[in-house]
């Protein structure tokens, strides 16, 4: 049996997987509403879970969604630094950035390990929650983002 010749295409195959009218401005709107959204669940859904399971619990996860907001905000600076340095712009405070970078890393490192050693009555799975609200908003925005492009 032999195999149906199709034509040839004559549009290019595209590999990038981020179409090229979305620019730095609609990157940097959408982290915004990212962490804006981030901000916004943690607030409602910490209120649920105050109401029904407790302070302690409640409090894990805004401390989960406040991880999950500056690390949105770190993010969004070193994109803005690779774009810039991918651009040959010239970028002043890379290493200032860089540098916020890991130590934002270590205080959510410290933050994570002191909650978790002194609200002992609360659930992991709130904390779990709160820094899983990033991963949601941005796959909010990412879909956002390439259904109005």
């Amino acid at each position: 049996m032999t195999m149906p010749e199709y034509p040839a295409q004559e549009t290019p195959i595209v590999a990038s997987p981020i179409p090229p009218e979305i620019t730095d401005a609609h990157l940097r709107s959408a982290m915004l509403r990212a962490m804006r959204l981030v901000a916004i669940f943690g607030i409602a859904l910490a209120s649920i879970v105050l109401l029904t399971s407790g302070w302690q619990s409640a409090v894990l996860l805004l401390i989960g969604a406040a991880i999950s907001v500056s690390g949105l905000w770190e993010w969004q600076k070193l994109i803005a630094l690779l774009s810039a340095k991918l651009d040959n712009q010239q970028k002043t405070g890379g290493a200032r950035v860089v540098v916020g970078f890991f130590v934002r890393l270590l205080l959510a490192a410290v933050l994570l390990y002191g909650s978790l050693k002194s609200l002992h009555g609360g659930s992991v799975y709130a904390l779990v929650g709160g820094l899983a609200l990033a991963a949601f908003a941005l796959a909010i925005e990412a879909a956002r983002l390439v259904r109005t492009r």
